[in-house]
């Protein structure tokens, strides 16, 4: 009888040290609108339990997955935030004037360049050339440069 009665509360105890232990999942939220093209800062996000089994499952789980980045739709309070929905802020605007740069066994050419379309950090992107008008691709760099691509 003793031995059946700690049994029992060893396997209380553990079920309440197991329940107790489990994380809860979290989600971030927007407190506000937030339009598209909208830069997604700290003070418009909060975090909150997410009570719902039946949640989407690619919600932001964190504020980094979010902050900093751009929305592509409309985020709207009280609901999830897609990681899908952001994406990387533009390192260089289509039309912008940027710096292409061309660098092979030691000799480094640069000429200014307009980007064909809008990039972010790592995208492969087609620019022309504004003096020649002739057309390069290369890979956005993180200071906003385009590094030419051998063709």
């Amino acid at each position: 009888m003793i031995l059946r009665t700690a049994i029992a509360l060893v396997l209380i105890l553990a079920t309440g040290v197991w329940h107790a232990s489990a994380a809860e999942p979290v989600a971030v939220i927007p407190k506000r609108i937030i339009y598209p093209g909208e830069t997604v800062e700290a003070h418009m996000l909060e975090m909150v339990r997410v009570t719902n089994p039946n949640i989407r499952r690619d919600y932001a789980s964190s504020m980094d997955q979010v902050e900093g980045m751009v929305a592509r739709k409309t985020l709207l309070p009280g609901r999830v935030v897609p990681v899908s929905s952001v994406r990387q802020p533009f390192a260089v605007e289509r039309g912008s004037m940027v710096t292409m740069v061309f660098s092979q066994n030691g000799l480094t050419i640069t000429a200014p360049g307009s980007p064909m379309k809008n990039g972010s950090v790592g995208d492969f992107i087609r620019v022309r050339n504004v003096n020649t008008g002739v057309m390069v691709s290369g890979t956005v760099m993180a200071d906003g440069t385009i590094r030419v691509a051998m063709q």
